[in-house]
């Protein structure tokens, strides 16, 4: 990890913009579920709650409200707590073993999607030539979860998960991780999301960055932004 605790994280006034010569993009940073994997967090764990509620013969309000009242651990920022989470969380709906271990892995299913691989072919045309990295707001057991199905690690090098650095997006702190992990300054970094709120506080920083819209249907666009700020567009 390089030394960039004093690196200046405030994108320039428009003025002062116009003074400084162009940066050129040095290393592309992703999210990963809606962009590099195809998965719509916002409909997924809804479909897994009505699928389990059924199976466990609970209604789906009353799923919620046992895992609410579970006091679960903290699995999106901390790491070291799965086990603790999944047990409680069986304890909290009455499932078997066989069931949530069942359950565990149709979560994992529904998590991880399937991989972008017209994306994905198209950054293994980049490697070597700019740097490819990853800050997923993330739940403990994501990067062997995603390994395992889809080796990011051979194409992607920092790998930052909110579980493992301790914060999620679109906390500033995430960014200032992932730029002090890249040795970059903001304006060498395209950062590709498809949450509004975190393009919006990557920019704040000045950090470039692309909305992904639209799941798979916009990774055409998605791959023009990339060639264009390579470029230097």
């Amino acid at each position: 990890m390089s030394d960039a605790a004093n690196r200046p994280t405030t994108a320039p006034s428009s003025a002062d913009a116009a003074e400084l010569p162009a940066v050129p993009v040095r290393w592309l940073l992703f999210d990963v579920g809606g962009v590099i994997e195809v998965v719509d967090d916002a409909v997924w764990p809804g479909r897994l709650r009505e699928r389990w509620a059924a199976r466990l013969g609970l209604e789906p309000e009353e799923f919620s409200q046992r895992l609410a009242e579970a006091d679960l651990p903290d699995v999106a920022t901390t790491s070291g707590q799965a086990e603790a989470y999944w047990s409680g969380m069986g304890a909290a709906l009455g499932a078997s073993p066989e069931q949530l271990a069942e359950l565990r892995a149709d979560f994992w299913n529904e998590y991880c999607g399937t991989a972008d691989e017209p994306l994905l072919e198209f950054l293994r045309t980049l490697h070597g030539r700019v740097g490819l990295a990853i800050l997923s707001n993330s739940g403990d057991g994501a990067r062997e979860e995603e390994e395992r199905r889809f080796g990011f690690a051979s194409l992607f090098d920092p790998i930052l998960y909110s579980h493992e650095i301790g914060v999620n997006k679109p906390d500033p702190e995430a960014f200032r991780i992932a730029l002090r992990e890249l040795g970059a300054e903001p304006g060498e970094v395209l950062f590709v999301d498809n949450w509004t709120d975190n393009v919006s506080a990557a920019r704040e920083l000045g950090l470039r960055a692309h909305l992904h819209a639209d799941g798979q249907a916009g990774t055409p666009a998605t791959i023009a932004a990339i060639e264009a700020a390579l470029s230097g567009a």
